[in-house]
């Protein structure tokens, strides 16, 4: 399949056949099953993770191949217009997946894992992985390409940013027992490691390093390697105050990310609420 995905996407045909439809439906099919997916993780790599820059390709290729249709339940008070390679993702009682009614929307051609909760309306599209448990809230987006681990809790109005193009860039990472509170955002192919806690409003990106007062250390993206919080690290939005210049004779200072401390017993107790909303 991957051949096939590489070879349709550098060589455009001039029309396409029904044997690239084919291609294309067993290729999405895998998707939603979670067998291949737009970044793995890869115990060799510093990150943990490595980009599957075909499977992106695949995805690409979705929108380059379907054609915009009339996808409304009902098109004069509620109408809808996508590509026809995309419809919402299908699921059954049999999926294990809760969806609040309310609203929500889930984009075929990602992966949503059981016991996933969907409070509405939240936003899941292609090309993302949400992994077993997981709770996405209210106003939440999970990007396409986005990988979001094992029973986390991505708060209300948080962004997930996906990182789709470039396709050998990184997407965004939430790996497994994450928090990501309230209005966060997580952008840039930014990777959050395990039973990380984001607090209310925090934004990470690869232009604002993250300094850690615990460990004396600052957290910056370098190069093509994307900004990676560590471990169980709790961060909070933070301020820093400029040095030089007008903003210095101004007392001006800019945003920047903090972590404050890493989990401990306190943190768990304080977050505990959590799995009784799951």
């Amino acid at each position: 399949m991957r051949s096939e995905i590489e070879k349709l996407f550098d060589e455009k045909p001039a029309f396409y056949e029904d044997a690239h439809f084919q291609l294309f439906a067993e290729f999405k099919a895998a998707l939603n099953e979670g067998m291949v997916r737009a970044a793995e993780p890869d115990a060799s790599s510093p990150t943990g993770w490595r980009v599957n820059a075909w499977v992106k390709k695949g995805i690409l290729l979705g929108f380059r191949m379907g054609g915009v249709i009339d996808m409304s339940v009902d098109a004069h008070r509620l109408p809808f217009f996508d590509k026809s390679t995309y419809p919402v993702k299908h699921f059954t009682v049999q999926s294990k997946v809760r969806i609040v009614p309310g609203g929500s929307s889930i984009r075929d051609g990602c992966y949503v894992g059981q016991g996933v909760t969907c409070m509405p309306p939240m936003y899941i599209n292609a090309g993302a992985y949400v992994d077993d448990g997981t709770m996405v809230d209210s106003h939440a987006l999970v990007g396409s390409c986005a990988q979001v681990g094992k029973n986390c809790h991505i708060s209300a109005a948080s962004q997930i940013g996906g990182v789709l193009e470039p396709v050998g860039a990184m997407p965004v990472i939430i790996e497994d027992d994450v928090l990501v509170g309230g209005n966060c955002g997580v952008y840039e192919g930014t990777v959050v490691k395990r039973r990380a806690v984001l607090g209310t409003g925090t934004i990470l990106n690869r232009s604002t390093p993250v300094y850690d007062l615990v460990r004396q250390t600052v957290h910056r993206a370098t190069g093509d390697d994307p900004l990676v919080i560590p471990e169980e690290a709790v961060v909070i939005a933070g301020t820093r105050a400029i040095t030089s210049g007008p903003g210095k004779d101004w007392g001006i200072s800019v945003y920047t990310p903090v972590i404050v401390k890493y989990r401990d017993a306190k943190t768990d107790t304080r977050i505990q609420l959590e799995d009784l909303l799951r």
